[in-house]
């Protein structure tokens, strides 16, 4: 039997008040964004050692999404691809991954409930992470 070497880790919901988007309104009274991240993570050294320290620190993750959803932008794809740009670069070993951020009532002139942007990295179809 060959134990997989990654597993695929997962922050669903993380939820903040953030201040993204094109119009005045937004921008004073922000709106509740969502952003989600999966990956495949390392697995063969924590899964036999059993030691935090051995694992991927999912507060980290967290730490970073908070970081650039503090962070004011126009657009929605700018906040996903700063959230990519942060974890690729903290985290080389989480390969490949995927963030998606999603702004709850976006202002399109009509009912919506959720618009959504997904950044995956690498940017192909095969690294087989959907939400």
């Amino acid at each position: 039997m060959r134990i997989p070497d990654t597993c695929v880790m997962e922050l669903d919901s993380m939820e903040f008040h953030s201040y993204h988007g094109c119009f005045e309104k937004e921008r004073a009274e922000g709106n509740r964004f969502l952003v989600d991240f999966k990956g495949e993570v390392p697995l063969k050294k924590c899964a036999k050692s059993d030691r935090l320290e051995d694992a991927l620190d999912y507060g980290e993750i967290f730490k970073l999404v908070r970081e650039e959803m503090d962070k004011p932008s126009n657009l929605l794809e700018n906040v996903a691809w700063r959230i990519v740009a942060r974890i690729h670069e903290a985290f080389p070993d989480i390969y490949p991954f995927a963030v998606r951020v999603s702004k709850q009532n976006p202002p399109v002139g009509g009912s919506c409930e959720w618009s959504r942007i997904t950044v995956k990295y690498p940017d192909t179809d095969g690294c087989g992470l959907h939400f």
